[in-house]
């Protein structure tokens, strides 16, 4: 399908852009600068279809759109986008974050999480949390061949969730699995602050796995 990656200039739309291209996916980079975006999808060129454009665009043309941007810009792009994005499944991957002197900390939302937020502004889009965990160094690494661990996949609607799960095994090792409705994604949002902490402490890039439950299941 045709993947719209809004906010893809950074490092998680990067990675994402990588892994849905090379799985076959047609991907539109999105950016407040469609040159910027051009410019980055240009990088991308010999792994697959990737094309640049503006926020606005990317979420029109896009058949399922992801948000990455940093969460302080993330209710102002999705008010502008609500229109666009009608009808559509909107995959929010966004982390509230802050960091001080003593490390990552998850920030406090009103509406419960990033993606609840995305809810309530898009009431006309299928909202679904996902991709909060997984590492962008790696996903954007192309000497890494596989990436093993588990996508948590949130979401009110069970056909849109398992789209999403299906689409989180076009990263390589990887598989989705069903995390509970929206309202848990509080929390599955601020283990990232975990895993930032993890990460900084033992020089690595960890993601999540699941035990103990099986593609049978």
């Amino acid at each position: 399908m045709l993947i719209g990656i809004l906010g893809g200039t950074g490092p998680q739309g990067r990675g994402l852009t990588r892994r849905f291209a090379a799985a076959g996916h047609q991907v539109v980079i999105g950016s407040r600068s469609a040159e910027r975006a051009q410019a980055v999808a240009e990088e991308y060129a010999a792994v697959g279809d990737v094309t640049g454009a503006s926020n606005l665009e990317t979420a029109q043309r896009a058949e399922l759109a992801v948000v990455t941007v940093p969460y302080e810009g993330h209710a102002e792009l999705l008010t502008a986008l609500a229109g666009p994005l009608t009808g559509k499944i909107v995959v929010d991957c966004v982390n509230p974050l802050g960091f001080d002197a003593r490390g990552p900390f998850a920030l406090p939302v009103a509406a419960g999480s990033a993606a609840e937020e995305a809810a309530a502004i898009l009431p006309g889009s299928t909202v679904i949390g996902a991709f909060h965990h997984v590492s962008a160094v790696r996903l954007d690494d192309p000497e890494v061949t596989v990436i093993p661990g588990d996508v948590l996949v949130l979401g009110e609607d069970r056909a849109a969730v398992e789209q999403v799960c299906t689409l989180a095994a076009a990263i390589p090792g990887a598989r989705g699995l069903y995390a509970g409705r929206l309202r848990n994604a509080g929390q599955v949002e601020a283990l990232t602050a975990n895993l930032i902490a993890i990460n900084r402490r033992y020089k690595s890039h960890a993601g999540l796995q699941i035990t103990d439950v099986t593609d049978k299941q």
